[in-house]
């Protein structure tokens, strides 16, 4: 099972100097179900897909609130995920009790990813399995940041993790050059068209993904099913009235509506690939 003989430990270097055990909780990352966030300069969106077990199952929660001005999407081993976003919730209510103000986003990433880091250098600990995209709004705008198991952040306008992340990537990298001026409505609808990508092929209803927001006068709050379900079929009326032009094969209408122009669609295709695992 094992990969080789330096993958036993977390404290073990390989020769090429690679800690594979850390490489291993990050591939956990894309191993789980997607997750995407967007932010504009006053929101910040976060989607998910909802992904259980077996019909018979409930799907797993994976947008949690952490306060009123900031929350996380998480991909990978949920229960990490869950130990990790109660962390965050009392370091905000410590600081909020201590200072009488918001904890800033950025300072809670950092401590976020020291804790994460102290499992990559204990021989008794494991790395956490789990990427977590954090949302927020403080005094310097609206922040997106994606924690990574080795104990790196990394500040996004855009960005996807998870399983088929690659196609909502594709998409995004194409459109967010006009998030920063877009208004809350149009970056849930692309945050739905990114969840899209991801889906190959499924249908997008409000059943199989969870959409969340915070910005300016909005405090986090996960939208309920029946306002992305409206959103959904907004979305797609569009899509249809814009899909012969660009594709008039009724089988590949569905397809063609998340980008009406061929090439760009071929661009996504190109994308889920490497990705599906």
């Amino acid at each position: 099972m094992f990969r080789n003989q330096y993958d036993t430990d977390v404290t073990t270097w390989s020769p090429a100097g690679r800690l594979f055990q850390v490489e291993y909780a990050m591939e956990a990352v894309k191993q789980g179900s997607a997750a995407i966030g967007l932010r504009s300069k006053t929101h910040v969106v976060l989607g998910c897909v909802n992904k259980a077990n077996s019909e018979l199952s409930s799907h797993q929660k994976k947008i949690f609130k952490v306060d009123d001005h900031i929350g996380v999407a998480i991909a990978g081993l949920t229960a990490d995920g869950r130990v990790l976003s109660r962390y965050m919730r009392n370091e905000c209510i410590n600081y909020s009790f201590t200072y009488e103000s918001p904890l800033p986003v950025g300072r809670l990433v950092v401590q976020l990813a020291d804790k994460a880091q102290v499992c990559t250098q204990r021989s008794w600990k494991r790395p956490y399995g789990v990427g977590l995209l954090v949302a927020g709004l403080d005094e310097s705008g609206a922040h997106l940041y994606y924690n990574c198991p080795s104990g790196n952040y990394f500040e996004y306008q855009a960005f996807a993790i998870g399983s088929r992340s690659q196609a909502a990537k594709t998409y995004l990298e194409r459109r967010f050059e006009s998030f920063r001026d877009t208004t809350r409505d149009n970056l849930v609808k692309d945050a739905l068209m990114a969840i899209r990508e991801t889906l190959q092929g499924e249908t997008l209803k409000s059943s199989v993904c969870t959409v969340a927001v915070v910005g300016v006068g909005e405090p986090f709050h996960v939208l309920d099913q029946g306002t992305v379900q409206q959103m959904i079929d907004a979305f797609e009326i569009v899509a249809e009235q814009e899909g012969p032009a660009a594709e008039p094969d009724v089988d590949s209408g569905q397809e063609a509506s998340a980008e009406p122009e061929p090439e760009q669609g071929a661009a996504a295709g190109e994308g889920v690939a490497p990705m599906d695992i």
